[in-house]
């Protein structure tokens, strides 16, 4: 596993052009006689409109390749990665399926488990390949060699309700994490839940740690850890789980978050039942889709993770990721040019007209037309350092460990200290 950290963020550039949902674009029809294939795709986009874009996506790719069946298999955030765990134990890999890149990515490729589909990016002088942004295909590769695509890069930050927010007497987004702190404690007295989380799906309350870590150890300190002549038990992570509990403390979560899920989460803040959420570019979306009524939160603001005083980290710094399609190892080449139909321009820019994703894929920003896309972009364009997120970069085991004791924190069951030594236990038995 590479120990460079991701910087992409220079990657996405906005311009905006109004545009009607286009038509899904042509594709180049089949051989007459062609041998029937069966591509097996499986992702996570279980709301619209992604998940119909998707399913059209592919009926035009049939159409125009009546031998090609593409079988589309949905699932949850945590049911897909429990059941791809599941099925590449056996051996068995869908064709085509969601991945985040980074340790996750580093370990399927290890095992022998993914296609190397770089001559495929490279074929015609490159033709596939330079559609892309390079450092955003970068999270999909190793030692030089691609084993899948983006179609989505993005960030996480704190979107928030500014009607709620007006209502509590908060009249600017907090710019330090002491402010921040002072506003949870606003939105309190003004009988206003100031959080949704979802944290019986940990990742979601990682973000928060990882956040504070990236605020008080900045680059240096994550990457004194990551190459080992740090510790993820050195006191910038002890003092990130200092300032969570800080927070924790304050009850700042809606009723009963330790048992939500992630769609709860989104679905609390959709129905205005808390102020704010951490959360990705994929958001708006998601609580819109899960709210009562379809649209979610109409006065939606979003801003960057607050700087926290004395930390070496920059208040621009930015943890994010996003989506990609990895490729099993058993993928027909029609898997591949399918993958290759799915990221083409028109499509790319299909999926950022409908506010599904920040595309990846050169010219395709013009489709952005969705105000809080803009919003996502404006904050990463900014950063001066990208993370990945860090149960997605680190290995798996690394990543599970992070994830299961900073919930702990959010429990009660374990001290800042005693989370920071557990993750690095983690780290030393798998980073060696």
């Amino acid at each position: 596993m590479s120990n460079k950290i991701v910087k992409i963020f220079s990657f996405i550039m906005i311009a905006v052009l109004l545009m009607a949902a286009a038509p899904a674009p042509a594709v180049a029809a089949a051989p007459a006689k062609a041998d029937k294939v069966v591509i097996n795709w499986w992702h996570i986009t279980t709301s619209d409109p992604g998940k119909t874009d998707w399913q059209n996506m592919a009926d035009a790719y049939m159409k125009a390749h009546p031998n090609v069946e593409i079988k589309i298999t949905v699932l949850e955030n945590e049911a897909f990665k429990t059941k791809l765990t599941t099925v590449m134990q056996s051996g068995e890999v869908p064709d085509i399926f969601q991945s985040w890149g980074g340790g996750g990515l580093s370990e399927q490729i290890d095992a022998g488990l993914l296609k190397d589909i770089t001559a495929d990016l490279d074929a015609n002088n490159g033709e596939w390949r330079n559609t892309f942004a390079p450092a955003a295909l970068a999270v999909f590769s190793k030692d030089g060699k691609n084993y899948g695509v983006p179609w989505d890069m993005g960030m996480v930050g704190w979107w928030y309700n500014k009607d709620l927010f007006k209502k509590a007497g908060i009249d600017k987004e907090p710019a330090t994490w002491s402010e921040f702190l002072a506003d949870v404690k606003k939105l309190k007295d003004a009988g206003i839940t100031p959080i949704a989380l979802g944290e019986k799906d940990s990742w979601t309350g990682m973000h928060i740690w990882s956040y504070l870590a990236t605020r008080i150890g900045g680059e240096k300190g994550f990457k004194a850890a990551l190459d080992r002549s740090g510790s993820f038990a050195d006191p910038a992570f002890v003092k990130a789980g200092e300032e969570l509990k800080k927070l924790i403390d304050m009850q700042p979560f809606q009723d009963g978050y330790l048992g939500a899920v992630h769609d709860d989460m989104q679905a609390a803040f959709g129905n205005g039942k808390a102020a704010m959420e951490l959360s990705g570019q994929w958001a708006p979306s998601v609580q819109a889709a899960k709210s009562a009524d379809g649209k979610g939160v109409a006065n939606l603001g979003l801003f960057g993770f607050p700087a926290v005083e004395g930390g070496a980290g920059d208040g621009s710094d930015v943890v994010g990721g996003g989506n990609g399609f990895a490729i099993g190892k058993n993928a027909s080449p029609e898997a591949i040019d399918f993958v290759k139909f799915l990221t083409n321009k028109e499509n790319q820019t299909l999926i950022a007209s409908q506010g599904s994703g920040i595309p990846v894929v050169k010219g395709a920003e013009v489709g952005l037309k969705d105000p809080n896309m803009k919003l996502v972009q404006e904050k990463f364009a900014k950063a001066a350092y990208f993370q990945l997120y860090y149960d997605q970069f680190l290995p798996s085991a690394v990543g599970g460990a992070i994830n299961d004791n900073v919930q702990k924190l959010f429990a009660g069951t374990a001290s800042p200290e005693e989370v920071a030594k557990a993750i690095e236990a983690a780290a030393a038995e798998n980073m060696k």
